[in-house]
């Protein structure tokens, strides 16, 4: 994993044997999320997704610090309204994350609110730690949410804990979480690391051509768009694989696969 991050800024990359880990790194600010880190975090997507040898990217925080760990406190409210002409809205950045071409995993060490709660879901997987908290306020501050966040947390929360989310602004701690299903599992600070670590390993280990092509078949099912034509050209384009003959072979030859996205 990358090193620790000294001095505040806006999310920082960094790429790594095929992994890029993004990092929020305001922790004395509870790491929100202000104009500057949204334009930020697009350009690390775009140079993510322009990277063919990144496999898997990494959604973390810099929580050194803090009494409480947080991962991100959401957007700064302070900001709402300023007109800057460069601003970016805040449903381009989860919806740019959600599309990225590697596997996404959000490695939530620590409490999430607001926006930020979006970013989580936009993830494909999840690792969360112990004792971190979940709140949506957007409806007690008097906002209503933008449309794909709201389709992402129906379809990740379910309609029951959706509407508890939004229209009670209650906190979900880690036990309701973990009965909602869309953590992989939560771990101790003393876990952390090593388990995320794993995780990172064990999905490098995939066929990128197929985990790829996999993951924009899910996404497109998942937000109704069915097009049974480009799912079996993506089938295909698997099974006449360079990647599928490797793992076949190192199947036979028991021994792992070396995957090279052909």
């Amino acid at each position: 994993m990358p090193p620790m991050i000294s001095f505040p800024s806006a999310p920082v990359l960094n790429v790594q044997n095929g992994v890029a880990t993004i990092t929020l790194n305001r922790p004395a600010h509870r790491n929100r999320l202000e104009n500057d880190d949204l334009r930020t975090l697009l350009l690390h997507f775009e140079k993510v997704n322009q990277d063919p040898e990144v496999r898997v990217l990494v959604l973390t925080a810099n929580t050194e610090g803090q009494p409480r760990p947080v991962f991100c406190a959401g957007y700064d409210i302070g900001s709402f309204g300023e007109a800057d002409p460069h601003a970016v809205a805040f449903e381009q950045v989860p919806d740019a994350l959600a599309a990225l071409r590697p596997i996404t995993i959000c490695g939530l060490n620590g409490s999430v609110y607001g926006g930020a709660t979006d970013l989580v879901l936009a993830c494909d997987l999840r690792l969360g730690l112990q004792g971190a908290e979940w709140r949506m306020p957007a409806a007690a501050l008097g906002l209503h949410y933008y449309p794909s966040g709201l389709q992402r947390y129906l379809r990740l929360f379910g309609e029951s804990a959706a509407k508890r989310a939004f229209l009670s602004a209650r906190t979900f701690n880690t036990q309701q979480l973990v009965q909602l299903g869309i953590f992989e599992e939560f771990v101790s600070l003393d876990e952390w690391s090593l388990k995320l670590s794993a995780w990172v390993q064990e999905l490098q280990s995939l066929a990128p051509l197929a985990a790829q092509e996999t993951k924009k078949s899910l996404n497109e099912l998942a937000s109704g768009q069915v097009n049974l034509q480009v799912l079996a050209s993506r089938q295909e384009l698997t099974k006449h694989s360079a990647d599928f003959a490797e793992g076949r072979q190192a199947f036979m030859e028991r021994r792992k696969p070396i995957f090279k996205g052909l």
